[in-house]
């Protein structure tokens, strides 16, 4: 790493949204089933809001997710657990409508008007998901929580050279929105945040967009590499998210815990080093994804046959996330990312990135150590997480009587 780029991290990169947290990129790196000649499928007008599972996390899945997000962390302030049971009631019943779409009550010329407007007179459903997580501090003794807690939900773990800015992490609720459209996304959360005011309160929010494939293939961050490559598919992935250890509580089968982080990309810097030394950093090729022994983006790279790392480094990123071992098998998981852009920081550079998103059955088992391979990959140069948190995603609302954490509260 170059002086002015250390500098640069340490100094230039304080404040909001300028500080850097544990998590890697794991681009391409989580492993799965090949989907060779995937396309970019159309947008999908609306998402089941009702089901075993919550939408948004593989419905839709990986391949095909809405082409906009916005992740909007919340500290409870509801007065107790009624409250709370309150409030995640009117919060299933504004994303039931929401993800459903329609016309909106008129309350009169008196009144102030029941929706913004800014989708029109009827609201679309726009592909709209909304998936709502929980943090571990809100198993704290505020709500008497504390014996049903997810067996393994924790904080955030911060991995070496990470800082943390508390501004941009944790929270007790985690809503991830996903549609085709951002307005779509600003109406949904302006709908929630009216109807649930006093019973919780916004601590952090970013948007995020999704490329479209380019040519073909997976979509690209921001650093030009196809990201998400060989995420599992169907019933690998299945097996891989859903929780339904037997030391679970009961109410939590059918959930899977998620770990967010927002990735700062120190792009200025990035655009200077040689394409050689970036698809070595990655282990792949920028223009077509391919690993740098295979010709095609998915193409499973061939390990056994380079023991030594001198076509794919062994410091590689996608080799030490996944190397493709029979005892690292059960550490893949699911990956939902996508890119953001904040604008500029105070001294000139750009605040862009990544907002990494993965679920699975166990954070320790899969993220932590994947993540734990990933400590002083060559990337880290060059990336900068600075907020997220580990949050468990609720199983889904069954039917129309069920309500998001129903079985935690009832």
């Amino acid at each position: 790493m170059s002086v002015s780029r250390r500098a640069f991290i340490r100094g230039g990169a304080s404040g909001a949204a300028g500080t850097a947290l544990a998590g890697g990129l794991l681009a391409g790196g989580a492993h799965a089933d090949a989907r060779a000649g995937q396309t970019s499928p159309a947008p999908a007008a609306s998402y089941p809001f009702h089901g075993a599972h919550q939408s948004g996390v593989l419905t839709p899945g990986p391949a095909d997710k809405q082409r906009f997000a916005c992740y909007a962390a919340f500290d409870a302030t509801a007065s107790g657990r009624a409250d709370l049971a309150d409030l995640l009631r009117t919060l299933t019943g504004r994303a039931r409508f929401l993800t459903s779409g329609g016309a909106v009550p008129d309350l009169g010329v008196g009144a102030p008007p029941s929706d913004s407007d800014i989708l029109g007179p009827v609201v679309p459903a726009d592909g709209l998901t909304v998936t709502l997580a929980v943090g571990s501090s809100l198993f704290d003794d505020r709500y008497g929580l504390g014996a049903a807690k997810p067996a393994r939900l924790t904080e955030m773990k911060v991995f070496p050279n990470d800082s943390p800015d508390p501004a941009w992490t944790h929270g007790d609720l985690l809503l991830q929105m996903c549609a085709n459209n951002p307005d779509t996304l600003h109406h949904a959360i302006r709908d929630i945040a009216k109807h649930t005011r006093g019973a919780m309160q916004l601590r952090w929010r970013i948007e995020g967009y999704n490329s479209p494939p380019r040519p073909s293939g997976t979509s690209r961050n921001l650093l030009g590499f196809k990201d998400g490559t060989a995420n599992p598919t169907g019933s690998t992935a299945s097996d891989l998210i859903w929780v339904d250890a037997a030391d679970e509580p009961a109410w939590a089968r059918g959930g899977t815990y998620a770990v967010v982080r927002l990735i700062r990309m120190l792009v200025e810097f990035w655009d200077r080093v040689s394409i050689n030394e970036q698809e070595t950093m990655f282990g792949r090729r920028r223009d077509s994804g391919a690993p740098l022994d295979g010709n095609n983006e998915f193409d499973t790279p061939d390990y056994q046959a380079d023991p030594k790392g001198q076509v794919i480094p062994l410091d590689s990123h996608i080799r030490l996330a996944n190397p493709r071992t029979h005892a690292t098998a059960d550490q893949r998981l699911l990956r939902r990312s996508y890119n953001y852009d904040l604008g500029v920081d105070t001294n000139g550079n750009m605040q862009s990135g990544h907002i990494f998103t993965c679920f699975q059955q166990d954070v320790h088992r899969q993220f932590e150590n994947i993540q734990t391979r990933l400590i002083n990959e060559p990337l880290v140069d060059y990336v900068q997480p600075f907020g997220g948190g580990y949050f468990f995603t609720l199983p889904g609302v069954r039917d129309s009587s069920d309500w998001y954490g129903k079985g935690l509260l009832a």
